[in-house]
This record gives C-alpha cells, sequence and structure tokens, in this order.
C-alpha cells in the first residue's frame, strides 16, 4: 500500500485491567494498520512495530486520546535500540551525551550482544568503548557479537586466551568485514614501542574496533570522546563501581617484566 511506513509505538499502561491489549489491537485493525510486533518492556510499558501511513497514525492518535487506560509515549520511526527492546523484552536506553552510554548488568548479556552487533553490522566503521567489572563477560560478549554480525574478529591486545600484544597486522584487518579487538589495559601494562605504534595507527583509522577499557586511552589523549560512536558498560551488580584509579596515569611508565 503506498505511503505505508515502519513505525515504533510504545504506551504505558495506567490502569491494568481485562482486554486491554485486545482492545488497542482491535483500534489498530479498523484503522487498517498491521502489528509486526507486540511486546511488553517491562510491567506498564507495551511496544509495537506498526505498519502505517501519516494518516492512519494520526487517526490512531486522536482515537486513542480517549483511552483513559493508556498514556501514548511514542510514536516515530524505529530506531536500532527499538528493535533490540523489542526482541528482547526490556527497556533499553543511553544516558544522553556525546557518546551515548548503555547500562547493564551481567544477566543482560544477550542484550549486550545484540546491541554491539547491531552496531557492527549496521555502521561501518563503528568505535565502541566497553567498560566493565571483571568476570562479566565483556570479551566473550565482544567475540559473540562480532560472529553475530558475520564479522571476522582479531585480538591486537588482551587475554582472551593468552596475553596478547601484536605489533603489526596486514591490510586484510583493516577490512569493513574485520573488527579490532583492543584491551587498553593490556596495552598499558606492557608499553612496548612496536605496540605503542601500531595502537597509534589502529586508532587513526577508521576501522571496526571495540575497545575494552577506553578510559585509559581517553585519559592518555589517544582518544577523544567523539571518537567512540558508543559506550556499553557492563556490571556484575547495579552497586559496582568502575574504577581506574590504580591504572597509572601513563601507559608509558608500566612495565611488568
Amino acid at each position: 500500500m503506498s505511503g505505508q511506513q515502519t513505525w515504533y509505538f510504545e504506551y504505558k499502561i495506567v490502569r491494568d485491567r481485562i482486554g486491554l491489549l485486545g482492545d488497542v489491537a482491535t483500534l489498530f485493525g479498523m484503522l487498517g494498520i498491521n502489528i509486526q510486533t507486540v511486546n511488553s518492556l517491562g510491567r506498564e510499558i507495551r511496544g509495537f512495530l506498526l505498519q502505517a501511513d501519516e494518516q492512519q497514525t494520526r487517526q490512531l492518535l486522536m482515537a486513542l486520546a480517549n483511552f483513559e487506560s493508556i498514556e501514548v509515549t511514542s510514536l516515530r520511526q524505529p530506531s536500532l535500540v527499538d528493535y533490540i527492546c523489542l526482541r528482547h523484552g526490556k527497556a533499553v536506553s543511553a544516558e544522553p551525551g556525546r557518546p551515548p552510554v548503555f547500562r547493564f548488568l551481567r544477566s543482560d548479556l544477550d542484550v549486550v550482544i545484540d546491541l554491539m552487533a547491531s552496531y557492527l553490522a549496521d555502521r561501518a566503521p563503528v568505535t565502541i568503548g566497553l567498560r566493565g567489572s571483571p568476570n562479566v563477560g565483556k570479551t566473550e560478549a565482544t567475540v559473540a557479537a562480532c560472529v553475530y554480525a558475520n564479522k571476522r574478529w582479531v585480538v591486537v591486545s588482551g587475554t582472551i586466551f593468552r596475553q596478547v600484544l601484536r605489533t603489526d597486522l596486514d591490510e586484510r584487518d583493516y577490512s569493513a568485514d574485520t573488527v579490532l579487538l583492543i584491551d587498553a589495559i593490556t596495552s598499558a601494562h606492557r608499553p612496548v614501542p612496536e605496540h605503542r605504534r601500531l595502537i597509534g595507527q589502529v586508532l587513526a583509522r577508521p576501522v571496526n574496533k571495540v575497545i575494552e577499557h577506553p578510559d585509559i586511552f581517553l585519559r592518555e589523549g589517544l582518544l577523544r570522546p567523539e571518537d567512540l560512536d558508543v559506550i556499553i558498560e557492563v556490571r556484575a551488580k547495579p552497586e559496582d563501581d568502575i574504577c581506574y584509579d590504580r591504572i597509572p596515569m601513563s601507559v608509558n611508565s608500566f612495565d611488568c617484566s
């Protein structure tokens, strides 16, 4: 049908009652609006993907103004995050700023993987900062996201299997189908000159990157906040503090040999 678009529609339940969702769905049907997806986003919020034209959406808002049981909270073009919310049945939002910051618990790793994969698959190149408490699955989630996004992954620095500090990459490693994984703490602990030069080259190039503990590079001026497209934080518990105070101020000052 001409003029049909996909819309993200969301409402808050003001007064829950039997048949409420059915009444809303019936209204969609009367207006000729197709429901593509519907899911609960917590106890009081329902989200939908709808297929409708602009006239139908205006009629919908006018009709729902008479519904005392719900409050419309959103009707807009869907974003990447909207799709993820609906797939997982969880409300996901970013702290506003540049870059946006998403906060998750370890129990939400499925959402973390989906979010990272969506960024890696839909945008090229993208730089993701990954903060987190120890042993919450940050690196494992990154590898899973690369696989989900159908991307090849290359560890530039890290300890996923053993400590890795690469000193060179070939041109294939800079392709759009590859994601470079960097652990800033590992890079800081072993400031090998050849590795430092490689890190500088990687950070300067427009390639897909996931940087664990990006604050280390931000503090040293190797990264600027605007270089990061998004920061994702993962904690074991809500009260966990992600702190880098024990990491020396200069990556050049660290040598564990």
